[in-house]
């Protein structure tokens, strides 16, 4: 389908504004969108375009399309044409660049573009889960270890080895050392999303299995990986 087979729907849709929210909405406006029958739609307005929930409400079964009314005013409109399943708490989108505008309208504008430029680009040349361990190591080192577990899930659950991640922790220890290891990383969240991969993988797990059991440990509901 294609916007025009569903555009005078939209004047029905609920209209959700969320300029000025402060923290991630996105936990509570993806209820909303999981209870919305087929045929059903939402309409997001934000201060910026949404790039980063277009990919998750896909996976929720919609199709969008985005309109800009001024130079901070934008409304997604949210299209539900399949019935699907819940994801779970995928710790996937950034959420904290829904702060920004709190800030600067056009700081949260360049903010989102930086971020789809950096990880949604065609011009990137390293796979992207190679560029996710990148992102962990260097949340690691920043001792932002809150990303790192993230960027882990989403490693895995886009079909990254666990082989690999023992190659990452492997050299956690040897570049930072087997005291900083053994006091900040063993402890982590990190590390338990990575013990959790490992064990269930030993039970003979699939991937999709593991996969569920990381978002749900490791998602939004994880106080230790939610973003405020």
């Amino acid at each position: 389908m294609s916007f025009i087979d569903w555009q005078d729907k939209i004047k029905d849709f609920k209209k959700v504004d969320v300029r000025g929210i402060q923290g991630n909405f996105f936990p509570g406006l993806k209820q909303q969108a999981a209870k919305l029958p087929v045929g059903a739609g939402l309409e997001v307005v934000q201060n910026f375009d949404p790039i980063p929930l277009y990919e998750v409400m896909q996976e929720l079964g919609f199709e969008y399309h985005t309109e800009q009314t001024g130079d901070a005013e934008f409304h997604a409109y949210f299209y539900k044409t399949t019935a699907s399943s819940d994801p779970g708490d995928i710790p996937m989108r950034p959420a904290a660049l829904t702060n920004m505008p709190l800030i600067d309208d056009e700081l949260g504008k360049l903010s989102v573009s930086f971020w789809d430029l950096t990880w949604n680009d065609s011009k990137r040349f390293l796979p992207y889960e190679f560029r996710l361990l990148l992102s962990l190591t260097n949340a690691v080192g920043a001792g932002r270890m809150r990303q790192a577990t993230r960027e882990l899930v989403k490693a895995y659950i886009h079909g990254l080895p666990s082989a690999a991640l023992d190659d990452v922790f492997e050299l956690l220890a040897w570049n930072q050392g087997i005291g900083f290891f053994s006091s900040e990383i063993g402890p982590s969240t990190l590390f338990q999303a990575y013990k959790t991969v490992k064990n269930l993988e030993k039970q003979g797990k699939s991937r999709s299995e593991i996969g569920a059991v990381l978002k749900e440990k490791f998602g939004e509901k994880n106080p230790d990986v939610k973003v405020q």
